[in-house]
């Protein structure tokens, strides 16, 4: 059973956690909060629902370890800080889960990783490796090596990626507020908390505020974040990490903070973006009946069912199937480049490996992959 199966049959969230939640500039990580956090998605995980966290603080951390009062603008001075400190943020999640008996995995990300396809499906077969494994990701930005170039800019955006990346059903934003509000309730007044709402609503956005002293994002990049996690049919909950057993109580079905639900649902979405989204960079010929099985069955495309490889495509490119007849079949993304699609064509997938000398998938599509047209 590969990992990619076994996600596909379980329950996974990405668990954000701000900054402003995690630290101060006096004391560096809040450590009983950080325990807290842990145990619940200790128990998450009891209930069967995988949890994936994204978290800040490693800048903040180092800050404190530095002894520096406020957070510098120079990009390297920002680096040195989070190398410091992601050395305490991993040790304190590690210690944290272990009493729980989860293993945990550090994972540093950057925009490259993400935006290039080829990394982009190496991230992904590694976390979700990860997760059928039992182990729990605790990814951050690599803050000391990004440059302006290339920086997410706010973990907001890279927890939405990364709930794009494992294909969550939900992104769950904790911050020092209680979710989103029609004006700022630390500005004084009467304040209206929105308790849900529709991802990409642009009449949300007038209501959002500014990010804090040490967070780069605010209400603004949460919104984005929520639009942005809709694409694959997720939903976002924006809420206070505050609230007593907020992440066990959202599993029990508790109303807390902003809700904001996608248009579409997930295998629309995910559908909706191979089919509009990208060009093919090369063409599969199938015999009938990989053809047949495809229309009829909308199984996975087996390497034995492919009769000829066109074109120049690395793995994770959008190809294109096609019957006998030259008849187009199916969009989808590939697991293998061209050349080692063509050398394992016709042949079983048990063979890849000997074909090969490695196997990443048994299938050239996986079903999820792919959208028949």
């Amino acid at each position: 059973m590969t990992a990619q199966r076994g996600l596909a049959r379980r329950k996974c969230w990405v668990v954000k956690i701000g900054s402003a939640l995690l630290t101060d500039v006096a004391a560096g990580l809040d450590r009983a909060a950080v325990a807290d956090w842990v145990a619940q998605a200790a128990e998450l995980r009891r209930r069967g629902i995988d949890v994936v966290l994204v978290s800040s603080g490693a800048v903040a951390e180092g800050m404190k370890r530095l002894g520096w009062q406020r957070r510098p603008h120079a990009l390297f001075k920002l680096q040195a800080a989070a190398a410091v400190g992601q050395m305490g943020l991993v040790q304190i999640y590690e210690s944290a889960f272990q009493r729980h008996g989860l293993q945990t995995a550090q994972v540093l990300l950057t925009n490259d990783d993400l935006s290039d396809r080829t990394r982009y499906l190496n991230a992904r077969s590694t976390l979700i490796a990860l997760i059928d494994l039992g182990v729990v990701p605790v990814i951050n930005e690599n803050d000391s090596v990004v440059t302006d170039e290339i920086r997410f800019g706010d973990n907001d955006t890279l927890a939405a990626l990364v709930t794009n990346l494992v294909e969550a059903e939900l992104l769950v934003i904790l911050t020092d507020v209680g979710g989103l509000y029609d004006r700022d309730p630390r500005a004084g007044g009467e304040a209206r908390l929105v308790a849900e709402g529709r991802a990409g609503d642009p009449a949300l956005a007038a209501m959002a505020g500014a990010s804090g002293a040490l967070g780069r994002g605010g209400m603004v990049t949460k919104l984005s974040a929520a639009e942005k996690a809709a694409r694959s049919g997720a939903a976002t909950v924006i809420t206070s990490g505050r609230e007593p057993g907020v992440l066990t109580r959202l599993a029990d079905g508790d109303r807390l903070g902003t809700r904001l639900v996608p248009s579409t649902s997930k295998l629309q979405a995910r559908k909706r973006w191979l089919a509009g989204h990208l060009q093919p960079r090369g063409r599969l010929m199938l015999d009938e009946g990989a053809a047949r099985v495809l229309r009829e069955s909308g199984r996975s495309l087996l390497p034995v069912g492919v009769t000829r490889v066109e074109g120049r495509f690395e793995r994770g490119d959008m190809v294109a199937c096609l019957d006998p007849s030259g008849e187009r079949v199916a969009n989808g993304l590939v697991n293998y480049s061209a050349d080692e699609a063509a050398r394992i064509a016709g042949h079983p997938s048990d063979a890849i490996e000997s074909i090969l000398g490695y196997v990443d998938e048994p299938e050239l599509i996986h079903r999820d992959n792919m959208v028949v047209l």
